[in-house]
């Protein structure tokens, strides 16, 4: 799909069939991967520019998300099954003639999978690109402080049982739209229809279960990448700076954890890679093509 068209897909890969939005033709190899309640359409912006890179580029529906496998209980969206995805996403690529470099690319809960991966790969990452979630390390930190404790409420209330399934899916899944525009700066940029978009995917049977049970499982499976280890992976930090759910603070000395690393701050919300995609589009164009 070298002319910058989106197709869907599905692929198996860890056991799982992925729904999976597809672009590019090239021999490099994106996988991109999304946040909490977002889909793979929250790269709709990103997927052209990296076919036009030379990328094939895959955006997958997380596992529960979408037209994705759900699979029951809180046990199977531990991050060691996470990280099994990205490896046979990879593999499945890589069995469809997909030879080339990868760069893993990830926003918010796709960002914290992304980081473990690239802490400790299992499969050869060439770059990284990550959009508002800090290193694990900075967000353990962070989550020692009442500031970043007071954004982070929702993960606790995540793990009462059943409660939090029914709030968020209450008067069609109403909230998740006003959390879309609600931390938004730019509120143009999410309109009712891509509101339904997202309210649709998670109202399906048993998403809002499997989505909550990432910040349950997050708990009860509790993983710790090797934080202390120096990253030697290029890597590229995108952030929103008006996130109302992770302080800027968090990126502060990301650099003395990272050989060699790049940080570029947008005046735009959570949100960043779909409320500022042109910003967004530029810096990952001039980190990719150097000169």
């Amino acid at each position: 799909m070298s002319d910058g068209a989106v197709q869907t897909i599905r692929v198996v890969a860890n056991g799982l069939t992925f729904a999976v939005d597809r672009c590019g033709t090239g021999q490099k190899f994106a996988l991109l991967l999304h946040g909490f309640p977002e889909s793979k359409f929250s790269w709709r912006y990103q997927l052209p520019l990296l076919a036009e890179l030379g990328f094939t580029a895959w955006a997958p529906d997380l596992r529960g998300y979408g037209g994705t496998d759900r699979p029951g209980g809180v046990a199977a969206y531990a991050m060691t099954h996470l990280r099994d995805d990205v490896t046979g996403l990879i593999d499945t690529a890589r069995a469809q003639g997909i030879t080339g470099p990868v760069t893993l690319i990830g926003h918010d809960w796709g960002g914290a999978i992304a980081w473990d991966y690239v802490l400790e790969p299992a499969r050869p990452i060439e770059r990284f690109i990550v959009m508002n979630l800090p290193h694990p390390k900075k967000f353990a930190a962070g989550l020692k402080t009442w500031a970043q404790l007071r954004r982070s409420w929702y993960m606790f209330f995540f793990q009462l049982p059943v409660l939090p399934e029914r709030w968020l899916a209450a008067d069609n899944a109403a909230v998740l739209g006003k959390m879309f525009r609600g931390m938004a700066v730019d509120k143009s940029r999410f309109p009712r229809e891509l509101m339904e978009v997202y309210c649709r995917n998670a109202l399906q049977p048993g998403a809002l279960t499997a989505m909550v049970n990432y910040y349950r499982a997050l708990f009860r499976f509790p993983r710790r990448a090797r934080r202390a280890k120096l990253l030697e992976i290029p890597t590229l930090m995108i952030w929103g700076e008006a996130d109302t759910a992770l302080g800027k603070e968090l990126t502060y000395g990301t650099g003395e954890l990272v050989r060699d690393f790049t940080l570029k701050y947008l005046p735009a919300s959570h949100w960043v890679q779909q409320e500022a995609p042109d910003e967004v589009n530029r810096i990952i164009r001039d980190w990719l093509t150097p000169g």
